[in-house]
C-alpha cells in the first residue's frame, strides 16, 4: 500500500488579503501536488485556504478538508474530495496535526496564529518532529518573528526556537523541496 503524504497548510480564509499573496498560495497548492503531496487543511473556499486548494486541485492533486458544522457560518467551504465534519475546532485542529508531514503556515489572522504556535509548542516539547515552514509573503509575518525575538530577548522563549521552523519569502525558495524529498525518503 502507498503512503499519502499530506502538507498541511494553515492560512487565512479572509477575501481581502491582496491578490498577490492568493496567487502565490494558488501556486504553493501546484507545487505541493507536484511533489506528490496532498492537502489537509480547514476546508475553506475563500482567502489563503481556498487558494491553497484550488492550487492542489488544478494539479490533480487531493484534497482533505475537515471543519466543524458551525464554520459554515462564518465560510464558505471548499468541494473537498474528502471532508471530515469534526466535533469542534480542538478537534479539527488535531484531525489536521494527526495527517501532517509537514506544516506550512501561509498568511492568516488568529486562527492560522493558534495553529502555528499550536504546533510550534508541540515540536518544542518533543512530542512532533514535523517540519513547520512560515511562508512570509510580502513580509506578512514580519512582524510576527520580531515579536518571537523580542520573547527570546526577554528570557520568555528559548534562544533556540528559530531552529524549530523554517521562514521564506517565496513559494519557489528550496526548503519546501528539501522537506518534500526528505519526508518522501529522498524519492
Amino acid at each position: 500500500m502507498t503512503k499519502t503524504y499530506y502538507a498541511c497548510v494553515y492560512g487565512g480564509a479572509g477575501k481581502k488579503i491582496s491578490e498577490t499573496i492568493i496567487d502565490q498560495v494558488r501556486i504553493l497548492g501546484n507545487i505541493i501536488a507536484d511533489n506528490g503531496f496532498s492537502l489537509v487543511y480547514g476546508a475553506g473556499d475563500t482567502g489563503c485556504m481556498g487558494a491553497v486548494a484550488r492550487g492542489v486541485k488544478e494539479k490533480g492533486g487531493y484534497v482533505l478538508g475537515t471543519a466543524p458544522a458551525f464554520i459554515g457560518t462564518y465560510e464558505s467551504l471548499f468541494p473537498c474530495d474528502k471532508f471530515v465534519q469534526s466535533e469542534n475546532m480542538s478537534v479539527r485542529k488535531d484531525f489536521m496535526e494527526k495527517h501532517a508531514d509537514i506544516f506550512i503556515i501561509t498568511p492568516g489572522g488568529i486562527g492560522t496564529l493558534d495553529e502555528f504556535f499550536q504546533v510550534l509548542t508541540l515540536k518544542y516539547l518533543k512530542r512532533i518532529s514535523t517540519p513547520i515552514v512560515i511562508l512570509n509573503l510580502e513580509g506578512f509575518y514580519d512582524s510576527l518573528l520580531t515579536l518571537i525575538d523580542d520573547l527570546v530577548s526577554k528570557n520568555a522563549v528559548i534562544e533556540g526556537i528559530h531552529s524549530l521552523f523554517d521562514v521564506v519569502e517565496s513559494v519557489h525558495d528550496p526548503v519546501f523541496t528539501k522537506h518534500f524529498n526528505a519526508i518522501k525518503g529522498g524519492a
